[in-house]
């Protein structure tokens, strides 16, 4: 009691209040959402009051986390304010804000601790992870919006930072055991257990050594994609031959039947496009994953002010990965060295992450040479044709189309049998995507970094004197390319490792005015990339603040992408098309002598449609009226992206600090998005043959291409956020985003779908100890519909209602938590992405001794 009473006295005498006045203002403490000092660093690169942050910024702590229904901390950020979440499969979940989402999202950055875990070659991190665990995070800094003036490229749609506890402050054992189960009342499939083992262990050896380590082991089943909707359903449709009829039936959730698996066959004196037969996603994939993620870190303070620290990280996953193809990943391995100094008014960072591919491997190569591997394309098109001709007089088009299809499929392997497992292990290890499926990529990323704050100690007086603030710093980033003659080839030299570098580096300077109520930013920034001239990147901020409690802010920026690994480098043979990297030391001579495939599938079309209307007779005719709907390539070798973005904002307490509001709103100027062409070379380039040619897509080179829309994109958007505790101990929580696409000039139709909900909502209640230490925590989650664009597939995301709860208990002296919760508790199966799986509902029990 006696103990108690001191550190009453204690957290009174701080505040500057009296004793008389101890249980008035232990209540204050105890009911205001915000404390005055909450801090944050990702939005200058320096710590600074959160209220005061020149951007938009959301941070979210271990006690946010613990309040959450979602089953990982991970999770739980599609909660927050401006945050969309999309979920390609349960071992890999994407963050994003302000728009222009897809599963590689190149364009946000996520960092552990200010270091980038991006996977090297794909330009982006997979998920989490070589993310922190449960038990070491400690809180996460979201900046909604470009930071290019500060952290270069990757981050011009803004960035996460992950912040780790340090073991000389959070020590001892840490364990949590997670159980959970999924795919309740699905169709085809039972309930399917998860399984997540989490440790820490940190120790003080002093006040000099310290150390700590983290292992995850997670173990489930994966949310399946089935979706069978045809992405061509009229393409035969002047045949009459639409639906369960339509021989070039292509469902999203299906490879081996794409554009690329078709010709175009005369017959019963029609044109008809035919596809391959192809198989279902679940036949070719390993829906169970088993992940494996584990840091070890090593620090020592010198001195109270400056600490050195080791951190190594690995990942080991087994689970599925989507891009404009979905993924198995397979023994695919990543690795970070990491090492950081830092002092009061310093901090250097340098580290090296790998990654290797292991037995990964493409689904839809998967698919195609399965098939393929048993009868090559014009084997089975020749059988195909033959029994056509066979039975269509003895039964209707359609019966005769299907009758051909199960002659001409005579052999073929079937899922499940020995036949099938035997060439899905052989093309699983053959690192062509002609004839296999093997993902074979080592790649190496280097960085190193640091800034000094220049007015911190060796000019301190004169910042106190003048306000002024200087903050510098520099970067390089090397990514180091093992050659792999099928997914990256070095076209100087294939015993050389192809290398990519960026040197950048800024100047942060800051000013208070009028008693510090006003707070004035200029950041300018340089970059030079290889292959680039050098690109200037300015910030300008400003931050007024009439009184403690009311914030409003306002800055202008502009920012530039550079190019992945994979866009200016990438050199893929998949299925008979070559995807190739945009800078002109890969794509030479490509664009120029090549014709955009959509004006190809126009001629193709409307020749088809005139021969099914008029006869082939009329074939060559029609071949030379519609060469006008040819298009030679336009598009050209890569540059990087632009955005410019102006924001307003505001941060406020209200209500003796119990209530707190955050809104912003932001206009967005978007450039010379990076996004892929399909173009195609004739074979013979003779004028009287060019229409034959492009009738038979066997007769071209069949390219996929990275360069630039020419679109300029204008989207704007704006987010309201409030938090309210009450006094007996209540805790609510509403969000609300809205997203806009402006208008579009030169539209090409080239850049990245916009791929965003116009709304998303979020609604919380929670109470953390409403009786005898139980609490309890219930969401809401509302996603407006929205239009999706991807290479896979595209098309309409249907709207988002989703309830989750959680119900906990806490044993204090055992220092032991138990959490009952369940994400979308009311199991209605839902898509967060075209092309990916639909997501049921998964409920879990955790166990947490801290």
């Amino acid at each position: 009691m006696r103990f108690r009473r001191f550190i009453t006295f204690i957290g009174v005498f701080a505040l500057g209040g009296s004793v008389e006045a101890q249980t008035q203002d232990t209540t204050f403490l105890q009911n205001r959402i915000f404390r005055l000092d909450e801090v944050v660093i990702s939005a200058s690169r320096l710590q600074e009051s959160l209220l005061k942050s020149p951007v938009s910024i959301e941070k979210v702590t271990m006690q946010d986390f613990r309040r959450s229904a979602q089953p990982s901390f991970f999770d739980a950020l599609e909660n927050i304010k401006g945050v969309h979440l999309i979920v390609p499969s349960l071992g890999f979940k994407v963050l994003n804000t302000r728009g222009f989402a897809n599963t590689t999202n190149v364009r946000f950055a996520q960092l552990i601790d200010g270091i980038d875990n991006q996977s090297p070659h794909i330009g982006a991190p997979v998920g989490n992870a070589l993310g922190p665990s449960d038990l070491d995070i400690l809180s996460v800094e979201i900046i909604p919006g470009t930071a290019s003036a500060l952290y270069g490229m990757n981050a011009i749609n803004g960035l996460a930072n992950f912040q780790t506890k340090n073991p000389f402050e959070h020590l001892g054992l840490s364990f949590q055991q997670k159980l959970g189960v999924n795919h309740l009342s699905d169709k085809g499939i039972t309930a399917q257990l998860f399984n997540e083992s989490n440790l820490r262990y940190a120790h003080a050896w002093n006040d000099h050594w310290a150390f700590k380590i983290n292992g995850t082991f997670t173990k489930g089943y994966d949310w399946q994609a089935t979706d069978r909707t045809d992405i061509s359903p009229n393409i035969n449709a002047t045949a009459g031959l639409v639906g369960a009829d339509n021989p070039a039936f292509d469902p999203v959730s299906g490879y081996g039947n794409e554009s690329a698996n078709r010709r175009t066959l005369t017959l019963a004196n029609r044109n008809i496009v035919v596809a391959r037969t192809g198989y279902h996603e679940s036949d070719v994939v390993d829906y169970h994953f088993q992940n494996l993620k584990a840091d070890a870190g090593l620090h020592f303070r010198p001195t109270k002010a400056v600490e050195l620290n080791y951190t190594y990280r690995i990942a080991y996953l087994n689970n599925v990965y989507q891009r404009s193809n979905r993924f198995q990943l397979a023994n695919y391995l990543l690795q970070q060295h990491a090492f950081q100094l830092r002092g009061r008014a310093f901090q250097v960072r340098a580290y090296v992450t790998s990654e290797n591919t292991g037995d990964s491997y493409n689904l839809r190569s998967m698919a195609e040479n399965i098939d393929r591997g048993y009868k090559s394309d014009n084997q089975w098109f020749s059988d195909f044709q033959a029994r056509f001709r066979q039975v269509q007089n003895q039964s209707s088009l359609a019966d005769a189309l299907r009758e051909a299809r199960t002659f001409a499929d005579a052999g073929r392997p079937q899922p499940g049998t020995e036949g099938f497992t035997n060439s899905l292990t052989r093309l699983q290890n053959i690192n062509n995507w002609d004839v296999g499926a093997a993902l074979r990529v080592k790649a190496k990323l280097y960085h190193a970094e640091g800034q000094w704050n220049l007015t911190e100690e060796w000019l301190e007086k004169w910042r106190k004197h003048t306000g002024i603030e200087i903050l510098a710093g520099f970067d390089h980033r090397t990514y180091a390319i093992v050659p792999d003659g099928n997914y990256f080839i070095n076209p100087v030299s294939d015993s050389q490792n192809l290398t990519y570098g960026k040197t950048g580096g800024f100047v942060q300077i800051t000013k208070v005015l009028f008693g510090e109520k006003l707070k004035l930013g200029t950041t300018l920034r340089v970059d030079k990339a290889d292959y680039f001239i050098t690109k200037l990147n300015p910030r300008f901020t400003a931050v007024y603040s009439p009184n403690p409690n009311h914030h409003f802010r306002a800055s202008y920026q502009s920012g530039y992408r550079f190019p992945s690994i994979f866009e200016g480098f990438s050199n893929i043979n998949s299925g008979g098309v070559k995807r190739v990297g945009g800078l002109p030391v890969m794509s030479q001579g490509i664009f120029e002598n090549s014709y955009i495939r959509t004006s190809i599938d126009a001629f193709q079309a409307a020749v088809n449609a005139g021969v099914n209307r008029l006869g082939v007779s009329k074939r060559d005719s029609l071949v030379k009226f519609n060469l006008r709907l040819l298009q030679r390539n336009t598009y050209t070798y890569l540059r990087p992206e632009f955005i410019r973005s102006l924001e307003i904002g505001y941060k406020g307490l209200f209500f003796q600090q119990r209530l707190f509001v955050d809104a912003d709103f932001y206009y967005n100027r978007y450039q010379d998005f990076m996004a892929q062409v399909e173009a195609n070379i004739p074979n013979v380039s003779t004028p009287d043959s060019l229409g034959y040619i492009m009738l038979d897509r066997s007769k071209q080179q069949r390219y996929r291409l990275w360069t630039n829309s020419k679109t300029i994109v204008r989207n704007y958007g704006a987010s309201l956020g409030g938090r309210y505790r009450f006094r007996q101990g209540w805790f609510v929580a509403v969000n609300a985003t809205y997203t806009q696409l402006d208008r579009k000039v030169a539209n090409d139709g080239l850049e990245d779908g916009f791929n965003t909900p116009k709304w998303m909502t979020n609604v919380s209640v929670s109470h953390a100890n409403l009786f005898k230490n139980i609490g309890f925590g219930l969401s809401y989650k509302h996603q407006s519909q929205f239009y999706y664009q991807s290479f896979l597939v595209n098309g309409n995301v249907p709207a988002i209602n989703v309830f989750d709860g959680q119900i906990t208990y806490s044993l204090p002296k055992q220092k032991v938590d138990f959490k009952l919760g369940g994400t979308n508790l009311l199991n209605r199966y839902y898509f967060s992405i075209l092309g990916g799986p639909q997501i049921g509902g998964f409920y879990y029990v955790t166990v947490t001794y801290r």
